[in-house]
C-alpha cells in the first residue's frame, strides 16, 4: 500500500505468521504480552480468531527504506461487536435503523481482551515515531475507505495514543475499569493497613472463610503448568462462558498454545479442596502489571472468587514487585477490595458525517458522565483511609 512517502512501505497482511516473530516483537516491546507475537499468534493458530469467528485478521505493517519492520498494528475486520468490551451495539442499531450497514467495521484491538496497551506499535529505535504512528492511523482510514467499512475503532489504547488519534480526527471515548496500585507494600498486611478499619476487617474475614472451607490456593507459572491443568481450567472457562456470554470465545487449543508460547508470563491461580481443583483464575504478567483474564469454578465456595481473582493477584504483585493489577472489565464490587476506578481510552473514526456528528455528541456526554462517576466513586466508596484535612496554620 503506497502512502506517498518513498521511505516507508505499508502492507496489509492476512495472518500474523506472515511476519517474523522477532520483527513483530521489536515493535511490540516487552511491556504488554497481549500485543506480542506469541499471544496474537495463539489466537489465530487455535482458530479462536478467524473470518469464521467474526475476527478476520488484516494486520498493518510499516517497513522502512531498508525493508526492516518499523511499525505494526493488530487490525481486524469485524462482522459483529462481540468480544470487544467497548460497547457500540447502540451505534450499530441506530445505523441500521437509518438504513446503513454498520458491518463490516474495522478494529485495532486485542481480541477478547479489555487491557490497555499500545495499538500503534512503533520500534523504540525508529527515527520518527510520530510519523510512523500517523502512517498507521492514516492506513486504517484508507483501508476503511477501500472496504466501504462504516467505521474504525481503536480500543483500550494508551492515553498518549488516544490524544494522537484525537488530533487526527478520531472521536475520543472514555470508559472506566478498576485497578489496584502497589504503593511499595512489603506484604498484604501493609496494603490492608491503608484501608479503613471496617474494610480491612471485611477482607480479612473473607480470606479466613476461604481457608475455613478447607480450600488451599496455589500459583503456577511456566513449566509448572501442565496439560491436565489446562484441561481443568478450560472446564472452568466453559462454565463461566455458558453463564456470562452464551458461547465461548476461546477453544481448548488456545490455552495449550498460550502456555507453550508465553511461558512464564502465564500466572495460573488454582483452588484445591478435597484433593481436587475446584476453581481457578488465569492471569498474564507484563513488565509492571498483572492482568487478570479468566475465572471459573465447578463448586460454590463462599468468597473464592474474590480470593482467586483479587487477593491472590495482590499477593503476587507485591511479591514480584509489580506496580499494578488490572482485574478485567466492569465490576464495581472491586472497589471495596482496593481496586479504584481509572479511565480507559478508545478512539473511533466514523465514515458517514451525519452519523459521526451523532456519535460525537454521544461520546462527549458519556465522557463527562464517566469522569463524574469516577470522582463520586472515589469520594464515596473508596476503602482507603481518608486523608486528614491539612492544618491551615501548618499545611502538610
Amino acid at each position: 500500500m503506497p502512502d506517498g512517502r518513498d521511505a516507508i512501505t505499508i502492507r496489509l497482511i492476512e495472518r500474523i505468521s506472515d511476519v517474523a516473530p522477532e520483527s513483530w516483537d521489536a515493535c511490540a516491546g516487552d511491556r504488554d504480552p497481549f500485543v506480542q507475537y506469541a499471544f496474537l499468534n495463539a489466537l489465530e493458530e487455535s482458530g479462536s480468531v478467524s473470518a469464521e469467528t467474526g475476527w478476520m485478521p488484516r494486520h498493518l505493517t510499516v517497513e522502512d527504506g531498508a525493508g526492516r519492520l518499523a511499525a505494526a498494528c493488530p487490525f481486524y475486520v469485524k462482522s459483529h461487536s462481540h468480544g470487544e468490551y467497548v460497547f457500540d451495539w447502540g451505534w450499530a442499531d441506530a445505523y441500521h435503523r437509518a438504513g446503513g450497514s454498520y458491518y463490516p467495521k474495522l478494529i485495532s484491538a486485542v481480541p477478547f481482551t479489555p487491557v490497555t496497551g499500545r495499538r500503534l506499535l512503533v520500534r523504540d529505535d525508529s527515527a520518527d515515531n510520530g510519523t510512523l504512528s500517523d502512517a498507521l492511523a492514516s492506513a486504517m482510514v484508507q483501508v476503511a475507505d477501500k472496504m466501504k467499512a462504516s467505521s474504525v475503532h481503536v480500543n483500550f489504547t494508551t492515553e498518549a495514543e488516544w490524544q494522537r488519534l484525537k488530533a487526527l480526527g478520531f472521536l475520543p471515548r472514555l470508559g472506566l475499569q478498576y485497578h489496584w496500585e502497589n504503593k511499595g507494600y512489603g506484604g498484604f498486611d501493609d496494603f490492608l493497613n491503608e484501608l479503613s478499619s471496617r474494610k480491612r476487617k471485611a477482607i480479612r474475614k473473607e480470606r479466613a472463610q476461604v481457608r475455613e472451607q478447607n480450600v488451599k490456593m496455589k500459583v503456577l507459572s511456566g513449566h509448572d503448568i501442565r496439560e491436565e491443568h489446562w484441561d481443568v481450567f478450560f472446564r472452568f472457562y466453559m462454565d463461566t462462558s455458558d453463564r456470562k456470554w452464551g458461547s465461548p470465545y476461546l477453544n481448548r487449543e488456545f490455552f495449550s498454545l498460550l502456555g507453550q508460547a508465553v511461558g512464564d508470563a502465564v500466572v495460573l491461580v488454582l483452588a484445591e479442596a478435597g484433593g481436587k481443583i475446584v476453581g481457578g483464575a488465569l492471569n498474564l504478567k507484563g513488565r509492571d502489571t498483572l492482568y487478570g483474564r479468566y475465572w471459573g469454578c465447578t463448586e460454590a465456595y463462599k468468597f473464592l472468587h474474590f480470593e482467586a481473582c483479587y487477593y491472590q493477584a495482590i499477593d503476587y504483585a507485591i511479591e514480584h514487585g509489580l506496580a499494578w493489577v488490572e482485574a478485567g472489565a466492569q465490576g464495581p464490587h472491586k472497589i471495596q477490595r482496593g481496586y479504584l476506578p481509572r479511565r480507559v481510552y478508545s478512539a473511533h473514526w466514523i465514515a458517514d458525517p451525519n452519523f459521526r456528528d451523532a456519535v460525537d455528541q454521544f461520546v462527549r456526554a458519556e465522557a463527562a458522565s464517566i469522569d463524574e462517576e469516577i470522582r463520586d466513586l472515589i469520594a464515596t466508596a473508596s476503602p482507603y483511609k481518608k486523608a486528614a484535612p491539612a492544618n491551615k496554620e501548618n499545611p502538610k
